[in-house]
């Protein structure tokens, strides 16, 4: 059963473009070298990698610095969002009085950024189409949001907003497993480093599931939920993704493949992934 309409362009939208930028995920977010960052830094400080010009002095050695937190990190074009469209092109750096503002205004729209992406996914899920008024209101209500003034962005209420969101969300799940006969599935507890290499994966619910170093070689993925699932070190070489759901860059980015491995066509080959 095909899962998703051929609309998924609509995903492109939400891809990530560091050059219309100012660094605000290096800049206005916490992070700490235990997982996988540069260093402990508080949020509001810049990285200490983070060059003038808003570029990264280590990019092109993060793999070889073990730097998996940088690796696996995508702020759904946010910061472009931010910095283009709310900020007209000012940056912390050119308004430094106005800094806090920014990175509170990024940290908000990071997050509806991110709900988006998955309503946006919603809305393509061909058994989810009995909710489309419903998901089409939400992202209304995101876009709103998202194109307002800065204080109007900071004020609203994410977390009431993602509680509606997660209601939707799992009712589409609901359906998708039910369509594809799944809902009765059985999913394995325990994922942790263990291998999966050539079992039916197909439609099973893995939201929110630990996959850290999980073998899925070989694995066929149609139908299958990664809502918020933790897929660091998880190995999904020669696996076929193209169906998955709910699946992010992010993700993608943390894990290990290679190109064998399908994707769905809305998600790009990490350079790792050799």
């Amino acid at each position: 059963m095909k899962i998703h309409n051929e609309n998924t362009m609509l995903l492109q939208s939400l891809k990530s473009d560091c050059s219309k930028c100012s660094g605000l995920c290096c800049t206005a977010l916490f992070f700490s070298e235990m997982d996988g960052f540069p260093e402990n830094k508080a949020a509001g400080k810049p990285c200490m990698n983070l060059q003038k010009d808003f570029r990264c002095k280590i990019h092109g050695e993060l793999e070889k610095r073990n730097m998996k937190g940088c690796i696996g990190y995508d702020c759904f074009g946010a910061g472009q969002q931010v910095t283009q469209s709310i900020y007209s092109g000012q940056t912390w750096q050119s308004v430094p009085e106005q800094a806090k503002e920014i990175f509170d205004v990024f940290i908000v729209v990071f997050q509806l950024y991110q709900i988006r992406y998955f309503l946006l996914e919603s809305i393509v899920i061909f058994p989810a189409q009995v909710l489309k008024n419903d998901i089409e209101a939400l992202l209304e209500e995101n876009e709103l949001i998202c194109s307002s003034k800065p204080q109007d962005i900071i004020i609203f209420d994410v977390e009431g907003y993602r509680s509606r969101v997660n209601v939707l969300l799992k009712q589409v799940c609901n359906l998708l497993q039910k369509s594809l006969g799944c809902e009765n599935k059985k999913c394995p507890s325990d994922f942790l480093g263990r291998n999966f290499k050539n079992k039916d994966m197909r439609g099973l619910d893995l939201s929110t599931k630990l996959l850290i170093a999980a073998n899925f070689n070989n694995c066929v993925f149609d139908g299958t939920i990664f809502l918020g699932a933790d897929t660091r070190d998880a190995d999904f070489s020669n696996a076929d993704l193209r169906d998955a759901v709910y699946l992010s860059q992010g993700q993608i980015n943390s894990a290990k493949g290679n190109r064998k491995t399908k994707l769905p066509q809305y998600l790009d080959y990490p350079i790792t992934w050799r």
